[in-house]
């Protein structure tokens, strides 16, 4: 006992604890086949869509291959999508009484959403390998070596897993999985209001800073530069693409601190 009521003990229980619900959220997928091919072609489909139907369309800002400046753009949209798929996975077992029956065992009350956040920095990673691979085949290719290329992927890692746990208070918050389910393309212009797809000069000043502002855009802005992809920003530009880096990193510092204890205080009360 006296093991588990120090912070050391309390840590490895939680730790245990969430490895074991990591590995029931992947049997889940197993079990549901059609989730694992649609997170599979997701990817390939976006790739496809926008490098070949819009690329021709859009001028590359000091000019380029399209193809390659759109790549950071979907690999920092996926990392965003993070917090949805989290939201109708906790909102369905919260709507199900799964929650409650987990509440009532002897577990660690924050295993619960750390193995949904566990479960989907896996999902992610298989999702970004998909695109890897796509991105490659279309033309898209990191020039600036392993290491720049390694930390690209890493911010990705991060910021994903900070905004997992956004999905998990948002799913804890919501009543059920039906009003989870209709929040779900409420993700698609938080994406497409960035620097993702398309330069942000052009846009209204208004919109233009909210662009610039958001999180989406500051991650694409990294993986540009760390790739050494076209439409690296320069000049008079905002404070996250001027130091898209420090940006990423401190909005995944700013959503951890937030958000971690808020979902362990909301799925303590659900249970009241």
């Amino acid at each position: 006992m006296t093991v588990l009521t120090s912070p050391l003990g309390r840590l490895r229980w939680t730790f245990a604890d969430g490895l074991t619900l990591v590995g029931r959220e992947l049997g889940r997928l197993r079990q549901e086949p059609g989730q694992i091919v649609a997170a599979l072609i997701f990817p390939a489909v976006m790739v496809v869509l926008f490098g070949y139907v819009f690329g021709s369309a859009i001028q590359v800002p000091g000019g380029g291959d399209y193809r390659e400046y759109l790549m950071p753009g979907l690999f920092a949209m996926v990392t965003f999508s993070a917090w949805l798929g989290v939201m109708t996975r906790v909102a369905a077992d919260a709507s199900r009484g799964v929650m409650d029956r987990f509440r009532s065992m002897p577990m660690a009350r924050l295993a619960v959403p750390f193995g949904q956040t566990g479960a989907d920095l896996l999902t992610g990673l298989l999702m970004l390998v998909i695109m890897v691979g796509t991105g490659l085949l279309v033309g898209w290719q990191p020039h600036r070596g392993l290491i720049p290329t390694a930390q690209a992927f890493l911010l990705m890692i991060v910021l994903r897993y900070a905004l997992s746990w956004v999905g998990v208070y948002v799913g804890l918050a919501v009543k059920n999985d039906q009003v989870a389910d209709a929040m779900v393309p409420l993700g698609l212009p938080f994406t497409m209001l960035s620097n993702a797809f398309v330069p942000t000069d052009g846009m209204p000043g208004w919109l233009r800073f909210l662009a610039d502002w958001n999180p989406v855009s500051a991650l694409t802005a990294v993986s540009r530069q760390l790739f050494g992809n076209p439409g690296v920003t320069s000049g008079d530009v905002a404070w996250p693409l001027a130091h898209p880096v420090t940006a990423v990193l401190l909005w995944s510092a700013a959503l951890l601190v937030i958000f971690v204890p808020l979902s362990l205080r909301a799925y303590t009360r659900r249970g009241r």
